[in-house]
């Protein structure tokens, strides 16, 4: 195992089974740990980036079985910020001294492509990268967003097991979500993706082969966190909460792909009080958080435990920045882009 976590360290490259034999076996996690993080100083530095994270609608067409905002989940006090105060939290969040704005919504039709390019061409005027995530479009949308200004866009595969996901997932299609992601790279976006850990009948392969595949894909960011059963969901009897297989999931993907941004979930603080500080610790390198106004964000709310902070945006940001700077990590004062890392890293010596 000793000799496994090395050559990932030094090579950035285990197959299926050597993944999955990392994932099984529980006595080499501190190990794991302290080489991702190795390689997250090597390839991304110290600085920890600060993304300022927009729920600006919890309306979705979808009825993913584990998720609190599904189209079936009548609970939900629906909401749809319009443009200008979705344009004002970015403005404050600027004025916080957030360098990336993240806008994050349900998959549906509400925001026409003309409302986007118009949030996005005054956003981007602030002077900040942006980063989208707003499921399933049509390469002709994604284009649009492009062209106006987008940096970045963030689309979770959730899992690469293909009949896992149609049955977590009703009527959607694995493969228009992979056609969705290459799209992303070729109109040269910033994309990002990620997996949840814990699914149930989920199996430790095809974590192994989710990993895999965001590596194959090139993604520029990976999001990885745990499944929490949601008690307004189908799956609401579900397990899940796989704290720790989450964190060497993200750990082994750190070590397959040392350049990528990799945030600090809020899922991973759902479970563990300092979840996110333990993250960052094995191999994460970014924090987004809530910029969104309380009325809103309080119905916001994928899975329970979410943490949905009391204090004012401004003093939530001052509370996350005291806990990164108390582990010796400085805060981002850039916009943290992937080809800047490529950078930095090439001109290090070995």
């Amino acid at each position: 195992m000793h000799e496994l976590i090395q050559k990932a360290e030094q090579t950035h490259m285990l197959c299926q089974e050597e993944l999955t034999r990392i994932l099984s076996d529980s006595s080499f996690d501190k190990e794991l740990f302290a080489a991702a993080d190795r390689v997250r100083k090597k390839y991304v530095g110290d600085e920890v980036h600060l993304r300022g994270l927009i729920e600006f609608s919890n309306y979705c067409h979808n009825n993913c079985l584990y998720c609190g905002i599904r189209r079936d989940n009548k609970k939900v006090k629906r909401f749809r910020l319009s443009p200008e105060q979705i344009i004002d939290l970015a403005t404050k969040a600027k004025e916080y001294g957030y360098q990336t704005i993240v806008m994050q919504s349900g998959e549906e039709k509400g925001f026409p492509v003309e409302t986007m390019q118009h949030i996005i061409s005054e956003i981007k005027m602030l002077g900040i990268a942006l980063t989208l995530s707003m499921g399933e479009k049509t390469y002709e949308e994604y284009k649009a967003y492009k062209e106006a200004g987008a940096d970045r866009y963030l689309l979770r595969i959730e899992t690469t097991d293909k009949d896992l996901y149609h049955r977590l997932d009703p009527g959607m299609d694995w493969e228009n979500r992979k056609r969705c992601l290459l799209d992303l790279k070729k109109l040269g976006f910033e994309a990002g993706s990620g997996s949840l850990v814990g699914l149930p009948g989920q199996s430790i392969e095809s974590i192994a082969d989710d990993i895999l595949f965001l590596k194959e894909v090139g993604v520029d960011m990976a999001g990885i966190g745990p499944f929490i059963p949601h008690p307004d969901t189908p799956l609401k009897d579900a397990e899940g909460r796989a704290f720790t297989l989450s964190l060497k999931t993200m750990a082994l993907t750190r070590l397959l792909l040392p350049d990528i941004n990799i945030p600090a979930t809020t899922a991973m603080e759902a479970l563990i009080p300092n979840g996110r500080i333990i993250a960052l610790q094995s191999g994460a390198n970014v924090i987004m958080p809530n910029v969104t106004d309380e009325d809103h964000r309080k119905h916001y709310v994928l899975y329970p435990g979410k943490v949905i902070p009391k204090e004012s945006v401004e003093d939530y940001r001052e509370n996350i920045v005291s806990r990164i700077t108390a582990i010796g990590r400085t805060i981002g004062t850039g916009r943290g882009f992937r080809g800047d890392f490529l950078k930095q890293s090439q001109a290090k010596p070995d």
